[in-house]
C-alpha cells in the first residue's frame, strides 16, 4: 500500500467511524487525484468499508452554457463549468443527511444529462474528487479535505499529445483558471493535509 492511501485510511479510520464523513480530493488538472482514489477505493473494498466516490466533472453544464459567452476563456472553465449553486444546494447540501441523491450526469459525447439515482447509506465514507472543491461555495460542506499539490510541468505532461498540441487552450482557459483559485482560494494553505501529486 502506497504512503498516501495509508495517510487516508487512517484519517478515515478515526474521523468516520459511525458517521457519514465527507472527504474532499482536491487538485488541480492531471495532480493524480482520480489515481490516489481509485488505489483508496480499493483499500476501502478490502476493508469492507460503506463508501462512494462523485467526480465533480461527471456534473458539468451543457457545453453552450460553458463555451462562447462573451466571457473571458478562464471565467467560463471557473464560473460556468458547474452551477455551482444548484450543487451547493442539491448536492453538497445534501451529503450528510439524504439517503437518496438524484443528479445531472453529463455525456461529452451527446452534451446532454441523464438522471443517476444514488443510495446512500449510513455511516458511510463519502468522497468528492475534482478541480477547484475548495471554492467558497463548496468549502464548508467537507469534514476533511486534502490537496494533491503537484507542478504544472509535471502536470500537463500528463496530457495526451493532441492535448498538448493546443498549448493555447491552456493558457487562456485552464492555467489561468488555475491561477485565479489558487490566489484567491488558497487551496494548499486551507485543505487540512496537502500530499505531493
Amino acid at each position: 500500500m502506497g504512503e498516501n492511501e495509508k495517510i487516508l485510511l487512517e484519517i478515515i479510520e478515526n474521523n468516520g467511524v459511525g458517521s457519514r464523513f465527507i472527504l474532499g480530493i482536491d487538485g488541480l488538472s492531471r495532480s493524480g487525484k482520480t489515481t490516489l482514489v481509485k488505489k483508496l477505493s480499493h483499500k476501502m473494498k478490502e476493508k469492507k468499508t460503506s463508501f462512494h466516490v462523485f467526480h465533480i466533472d461527471d456534473y458539468i453544464v451543457e457545453r453552450e452554457k460553458r463555451y462562447n459567452t462573451g466571457n473571458e476563456e478562464w471565467y467560463e472553465y471557473y464560473n460556468l463549468q458547474w452551477d455551482t449553486d444548484w450543487l451547493s444546494r442539491n448536492f453538497f447540501g445534501k451529503l450528510k443527511s439524504a439517503n437518496h441523491l438524484i443528479l445531472p450526469v453529463y455525456d461529452d459525447e451527446s452534451n446532454t444529462h441523464s438522471q443517476q439515482e444514488v443510495q446512500l447509506s449510513n455511516p458511510s465514507v463519502l468522497i468528492v474528487e475534482g478541480v477547484f472543491l475548495q471554492r467558497k461555495e463548496w468549502r464548508s460542506f467537507y469534514d476533511y479535505v486534502v490537496y494533491l499539490d503537484c507542478p504544472r510541468s509535471k502536470r500537463f505532461l500528463r496530457e495526451s499529445e493532441d492535448t498538448q498540441k493546443n498549448i493555447t487552450k491552456f493558457e487562456n482557459r485552464y492555467w489561468k483558471a488555475e491561477e485565479f483559485y489558487v490566489n484567491t482560494e488558497a487551496p494548499d494553505k486551507n485543505a487540512d493535509l496537502v500530499l505531493k501529486g
